[in-house]
Protein backbone atom coordinates (compact mmCIF):
# COMPACT_ATOMS: atom_id res chain seq x y z
CA UNK A 1 0.00 0.00 0.00
CA UNK A 2 1.15 3.74 -0.93
CA UNK A 3 2.39 5.56 2.25
CA UNK A 4 0.21 8.39 1.64
CA UNK A 5 -3.09 5.76 1.79
CA UNK A 6 -1.07 4.79 5.52
CA UNK A 7 -1.10 8.42 6.41
CA UNK A 8 -4.61 9.06 5.39
CA UNK A 9 -6.15 6.25 7.23
CA UNK A 10 -4.32 7.69 10.26
CA UNK A 11 -5.49 11.38 9.35
CA UNK A 12 -9.09 10.08 9.24
CA UNK A 13 -8.79 8.44 12.81
CA UNK A 14 -7.30 11.39 14.39
CA UNK A 15 -10.04 13.66 13.00
CA UNK A 16 -12.64 11.75 14.35
CA UNK A 17 -13.84 10.67 10.93
CA UNK A 18 -13.37 7.27 10.92
CA UNK A 19 -15.12 5.35 13.82
CA UNK A 20 -15.71 1.79 14.72
CA UNK A 21 -18.30 0.51 17.86
CA UNK A 22 -22.11 0.59 16.79
CA UNK A 23 -23.89 2.44 14.23
CA UNK A 24 -26.49 2.10 11.83
CA UNK A 25 -25.96 3.90 8.41
CA UNK A 26 -28.87 5.76 6.56
CA UNK A 27 -30.04 2.61 5.03
CA UNK A 28 -30.76 0.59 7.86
CA UNK A 29 -27.53 -1.68 8.11
CA UNK A 30 -26.05 -1.89 11.22
CA UNK A 31 -22.35 -1.32 10.83
CA UNK A 32 -19.44 -1.57 13.01
CA UNK A 33 -17.51 1.22 11.24
CA UNK A 34 -18.54 4.00 10.24
CA UNK A 35 -17.05 7.26 8.06
CA UNK A 36 -18.51 10.47 8.87
CA UNK A 37 -16.32 13.07 6.63
CA UNK A 38 -18.37 16.06 8.48
CA UNK A 39 -15.48 16.03 11.23
CA UNK A 40 -13.52 17.55 8.99
CA UNK A 41 -13.41 21.29 10.68
CA UNK A 42 -10.56 22.98 10.57
CA UNK A 43 -8.60 25.09 7.71
CA UNK A 44 -5.90 22.57 8.18
CA UNK A 45 -7.97 19.27 8.05
CA UNK A 46 -9.41 20.56 4.66
CA UNK A 47 -5.87 21.57 3.53
CA UNK A 48 -4.63 17.89 4.26
CA UNK A 49 -7.65 16.45 2.61
CA UNK A 50 -7.52 18.32 -0.52
CA UNK A 51 -3.80 17.15 -1.05
CA UNK A 52 -5.34 13.38 -0.49
CA UNK A 53 -8.06 14.17 -2.56
CA UNK A 54 -5.46 15.44 -5.64
CA UNK A 55 -3.23 12.57 -5.34
CA UNK A 56 -5.55 10.15 -5.39
CA UNK A 57 -7.49 12.25 -8.93
CA UNK A 58 -3.36 12.80 -10.48
CA UNK A 59 -2.91 9.06 -9.89
CA UNK A 60 -6.46 7.75 -11.33
CA UNK A 61 -7.45 10.26 -13.79
CA UNK A 62 -4.29 12.13 -14.44
CA UNK A 63 -5.48 16.14 -15.07
CA UNK A 64 -7.24 16.27 -18.27
CA UNK A 65 -10.28 17.96 -16.79
CA UNK A 66 -11.97 21.06 -16.42
CA UNK A 67 -14.11 21.28 -13.78
CA UNK A 68 -14.01 19.41 -10.09
CA UNK A 69 -18.04 19.60 -9.34
CA UNK A 70 -18.71 18.68 -5.34
CA UNK A 71 -22.37 17.64 -5.25
CA UNK A 72 -24.69 19.83 -2.61
CA UNK A 73 -23.45 20.66 0.65
CA UNK A 74 -20.48 18.10 1.90
CA UNK A 75 -19.07 18.16 -2.09
CA UNK A 76 -19.09 21.81 -1.78
CA UNK A 77 -15.68 22.37 0.51
CA UNK A 78 -14.36 19.14 -0.77
CA UNK A 79 -14.20 20.60 -4.70
CA UNK A 80 -12.59 23.60 -2.92
CA UNK A 81 -9.85 22.04 -1.21
CA UNK A 82 -8.80 19.71 -3.73
CA UNK A 83 -8.90 22.05 -6.38
CA UNK A 84 -6.55 24.36 -4.22
CA UNK A 85 -4.29 21.15 -3.93
CA UNK A 86 -3.98 20.61 -7.64
CA UNK A 87 -3.32 24.18 -8.43
CA UNK A 88 -0.30 24.15 -5.10
CA UNK A 89 0.97 20.33 -6.04
CA UNK A 90 0.55 19.97 -10.04
CA UNK A 91 0.30 23.39 -11.08
CA UNK A 92 -2.79 23.03 -12.94
CA UNK A 93 -6.14 25.32 -12.46
CA UNK A 94 -8.92 23.60 -12.34
CA UNK A 95 -12.12 25.31 -11.39
CA UNK A 96 -14.72 24.10 -8.96
CA UNK A 97 -18.31 24.45 -8.98
CA UNK A 98 -21.49 23.23 -7.65
CA UNK A 99 -25.17 23.13 -7.00
CA UNK A 100 -26.84 24.46 -4.84
CA UNK A 101 -30.21 22.63 -3.26
CA UNK A 102 -32.36 25.77 -4.70
CA UNK A 103 -32.07 28.05 -7.45
CA UNK A 104 -31.31 31.20 -6.57
CA UNK A 105 -33.27 34.30 -8.40
CA UNK A 106 -31.41 37.30 -7.25
CA UNK A 107 -27.54 38.10 -7.36
CA UNK A 108 -25.29 35.16 -8.88
CA UNK A 109 -28.31 33.65 -9.93
CA UNK A 110 -29.28 29.87 -10.86
CA UNK A 111 -28.58 26.60 -9.14
CA UNK A 112 -24.88 26.22 -9.56
CA UNK A 113 -21.86 28.49 -7.39
CA UNK A 114 -18.28 28.88 -8.22
CA UNK A 115 -17.86 28.43 -12.22
CA UNK A 116 -20.51 27.85 -14.48
CA UNK A 117 -20.73 24.92 -16.64
CA UNK A 118 -20.03 25.00 -20.59
CA UNK A 119 -19.96 22.81 -23.59
CA UNK A 120 -17.26 20.92 -24.22
CA UNK A 121 -16.13 20.79 -20.34
CA UNK A 122 -14.66 17.84 -19.15
CA UNK A 123 -15.92 17.24 -15.44
CA UNK A 124 -14.58 15.12 -12.64
CA UNK A 125 -17.24 14.55 -9.59
CA UNK A 126 -15.98 14.70 -5.83
CA UNK A 127 -17.77 13.19 -3.36
CA UNK A 128 -17.02 12.09 0.30
CA UNK A 129 -18.84 8.35 0.92
CA UNK A 130 -20.97 6.86 -2.08
CA UNK A 131 -23.22 3.99 -0.35
CA UNK A 132 -26.31 4.29 -2.77
CA UNK A 133 -25.60 6.65 -5.67
CA UNK A 134 -28.52 9.15 -4.48
CA UNK A 135 -26.61 12.43 -4.62
CA UNK A 136 -25.24 11.27 -8.40
CA UNK A 137 -28.94 10.50 -9.54
CA UNK A 138 -29.70 13.78 -8.61
CA UNK A 139 -27.14 15.99 -10.06
CA UNK A 140 -26.25 14.78 -13.00
CA UNK A 141 -29.28 15.96 -14.74
CA UNK A 142 -27.98 19.34 -13.07
CA UNK A 143 -24.35 19.01 -14.64
CA UNK A 144 -26.11 17.77 -18.51
CA UNK A 145 -28.40 20.53 -18.77
CA UNK A 146 -25.77 22.96 -18.67
CA UNK A 147 -24.62 22.13 -22.32
CA UNK A 148 -22.24 19.46 -23.62
CA UNK A 149 -20.65 18.07 -20.51
CA UNK A 150 -18.32 15.59 -20.40
CA UNK A 151 -18.62 13.61 -17.02
CA UNK A 152 -15.09 11.45 -16.70
CA UNK A 153 -15.21 9.98 -12.99
CA UNK A 154 -15.97 9.96 -9.71
CA UNK A 155 -13.57 10.60 -6.59
CA UNK A 156 -14.40 9.38 -2.86
CA UNK A 157 -12.96 9.08 -0.14
CA UNK A 158 -13.47 5.94 1.05
CA UNK A 159 -14.68 2.95 -0.50
CA UNK A 160 -17.11 1.44 1.75
CA UNK A 161 -17.01 -1.54 -0.61
CA UNK A 162 -20.39 -3.04 0.02
CA UNK A 163 -23.49 -3.41 -2.16
CA UNK A 164 -25.00 -0.64 -3.46
CA UNK A 165 -28.86 -1.14 -5.25
CA UNK A 166 -28.17 -4.28 -6.22
CA UNK A 167 -25.19 -7.27 -5.90
CA UNK A 168 -22.38 -4.75 -7.30
CA UNK A 169 -21.07 -1.97 -4.74
CA UNK A 170 -22.35 1.26 -5.03
CA UNK A 171 -18.96 2.61 -6.95
CA UNK A 172 -19.05 -0.10 -9.12
CA UNK A 173 -23.11 0.30 -9.92
CA UNK A 174 -22.60 4.17 -11.14
CA UNK A 175 -19.12 3.58 -12.85
CA UNK A 176 -21.88 0.69 -14.91
CA UNK A 177 -24.93 2.49 -14.99
CA UNK A 178 -23.04 6.34 -16.18
CA UNK A 179 -20.38 4.82 -18.56
CA UNK A 180 -17.34 6.77 -16.22
CA UNK A 181 -14.51 5.71 -13.82
CA UNK A 182 -14.63 5.84 -10.40
CA UNK A 183 -11.97 5.85 -7.58
CA UNK A 184 -11.85 5.68 -3.83
CA UNK A 185 -8.50 7.11 -1.51
CA UNK A 186 -8.68 4.11 0.07
CA UNK A 187 -10.56 1.38 0.44
CA UNK A 188 -11.98 -0.85 3.66
CA UNK A 189 -9.80 -3.32 2.82
CA UNK A 190 -6.71 -1.57 3.25
CA UNK A 191 -8.10 0.59 6.12
CA UNK A 192 -8.16 -3.38 7.92
CA UNK A 193 -5.16 -4.35 6.41
CA UNK A 194 -3.68 -0.97 8.07
CA UNK A 195 -4.99 -1.27 11.34
CA UNK A 196 -5.91 -4.99 12.23
CA UNK A 197 -3.19 -5.58 15.43
CA UNK A 198 -0.96 -2.96 14.62
CA UNK A 199 -0.88 -0.28 17.01
CA UNK A 200 -1.34 3.68 16.23
CA UNK A 201 -0.67 6.00 18.72
CA UNK A 202 -0.60 3.66 21.31
CA UNK A 203 -3.87 1.98 20.18
CA UNK A 204 -5.06 -0.94 18.45
CA UNK A 205 -7.92 -0.15 16.72
CA UNK A 206 -8.82 -3.23 14.95
CA UNK A 207 -8.23 -5.84 17.23
CA UNK A 208 -9.27 -9.66 16.75
CA UNK A 209 -12.77 -8.86 18.29
CA UNK A 210 -13.54 -5.99 15.80
CA UNK A 211 -11.96 -7.51 12.39
CA UNK A 212 -14.10 -10.59 13.05
CA UNK A 213 -17.29 -7.67 13.15
CA UNK A 214 -16.06 -6.51 9.96
CA UNK A 215 -15.60 -9.86 7.94
CA UNK A 216 -19.74 -10.46 9.43
CA UNK A 217 -21.14 -7.39 7.85
CA UNK A 218 -19.04 -8.05 4.61
CA UNK A 219 -20.48 -11.52 5.15
CA UNK A 220 -23.74 -9.94 4.79
CA UNK A 221 -23.53 -7.00 2.86
CA UNK A 222 -20.12 -7.05 0.88
CA UNK A 223 -20.03 -6.45 -2.86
Amino acid sequence: MERYKEEFIEFMVDSDVLKFGDFVTKSGRKTPFFVNTGFYRTGTQLRKLGVYYAKAIHDKFGLDFDVLFGPAYKGIPLSVAASIAISENYGKDIKYCSNRKEIKDHGDKGILLGSPLSSGDKVLLIEDVTTAGTSIEETLPIIRAQGDVQVCGLVVSVDRMERGKGEKSALAEISEKYGFETAAIVTMAEVVEHLHNRPYNGKVYIDDTLKAAIDAYYAQYGA
